[in-house]
């Protein structure tokens, strides 16, 4: 079921409005959030049933000073990366790859750690993680990189292990994402801002547009001149910013606008 900005909207005009402004745009940035996480099968961290109501979530400065802390962090790990390892992209991915095939996508930033748009067949180069990812470990220490599935094969023959640590300096390993309270990567970060205030349109996908640092980005875009539009399950705080409210699994929605923008180009 569609619901949309105004109640009178019908969803077929919504649709060809949005079309319409991916139409007329060169460079759009796609910013994801969990939402599309959520079609694949990865469940939401926050929403009622979802991992932090399993997992208590471990603060950065907690998992350095706490061997306790550090048990609880990879604990969650070892139960969580199975699932988002073993996930398939969902027509929000794929909706994403076309946009690129077509010339229109500048990037995509992302806040999922899950590498479902590398899966899909997005170009890396083009994806932005600005939450960090779990394909991979790293030491703390001299920033050594593991592939996270030889980490998960460790903890699953325990072997009284449950933190690993680097081979290399013997430091504490944690998966390559942004825990709370850790600084964001300054890299990605800048290189994201940069992209939002240099695109003429941005879709944000599946973020409820709460969770700061990430949530300027498309306030960044809408200040720079650029056109906003949201798909997203329930509303946001920035709905008022955007040319286009779709509220509705973003892959039903994406997929049917880009649709829309070829069958416009065919005519």
């Amino acid at each position: 079921m569609f619901s949309c900005d105004h109640e009178a909207d019908n969803m077929e005009d919504v649709i060809k409005r949005a079309a319409d402004l991916l139409e007329r745009s060169r460079k759009v940035v796609a910013f994801t959030g969990a939402g599309i996480s959520t079609e694949s099968g990865i469940p939401d961290f926050r929403s009622p049933g979802g991992i932090w109501e399993k997992y208590e979530p471990v603060y950065y400065q907690d998992f350095l000073d706490s061997e306790e802390a550090r048990q609880k962090y990879w604990l969650r790990s070892k139960a969580t990366f199975p699932v988002i390892r073993d996930a398939r992209p969902n027509p929000s991915h794929l909706a994403l790859v076309e946009l690129e095939k077509m010339g229109k996508l500048d990037c995509i930033i992302t806040q999922n750690i899950d590498r479902l748009h590398h899966k899909a067949g997005n170009s890396a180069e083009k994806i932005i993680e600005i939450h960090g990812t779990v394909a991979f470990a790293t030491c703390l220490t001299c920033n050594m990189i593991y592939p996270r599935e030889m980490i998960q094969k460790l903890l699953e023959e325990n072997n009284g292990i449950y933190v690993p640590h680097c081979r290399e300096c013997k430091g504490f390993l944690k998966d390559a994402t942004i825990s709370f309270g850790q600084p964001m990567p300054e890299e990605e970060t800048n290189e994201a801002k940069r992209r939002a205030q240099e695109c003429d349109l941005m879709f944000t996908l599946g973020s409820s547009l709460v969770v700061y640092p990430a949530a300027y980005l498309p306030r960044y875009a809408c200040q720079a001149g650029a056109k906003l539009i949201i798909i997203n399950m329930t509303a946001t705080p920035l709905d008022h910013l955007a040319s286009v409210v779709i509220h509705a699994k973003t892959g039903e929605a994406l997929q049917q606008i880009v649709k829309e923008v070829k069958m416009q180009q065919i005519r």
